[in-house]
């Protein structure tokens, strides 16, 4: 009996654990979808007031946090797969 006790509050840790690293994923992707999206509004002001390079620059930074969602999105896809 007390070695299914050990193994229940194991698993439950572990769930737990899990649990925490996919909540941090959805939490990191989108805080770079929210940096992304800011960038890209101010790309549009920058084309709007005729500064095509401050533009051109924001949207380099919009990309890069693209890049960092997805990274954070494959991470939780592949610990979803790894739990399912």
């Amino acid at each position: 009996m007390a070695t299914s006790i050990k193994k229940e509050k194991s698993k439950d840790k572990d769930s737990s654990l899990e649990n925490q690293k996919g909540i941090e994923n959805h939490k990191r992707a989108a805080k770079h979808h929210d940096e992304a999206a800011s960038h890209h509004r101010a790309a549009a002001k920058h084309h709007e007031a005729g500064n095509h390079k401050k533009a051109s620059e924001s949207t380099v930074k919009a990309q890069g946090h693209h890049c960092l969602a997805s990274e954070a999105q494959r991470e939780d896809v592949k610990h979803h797969a790894a739990n399912a």
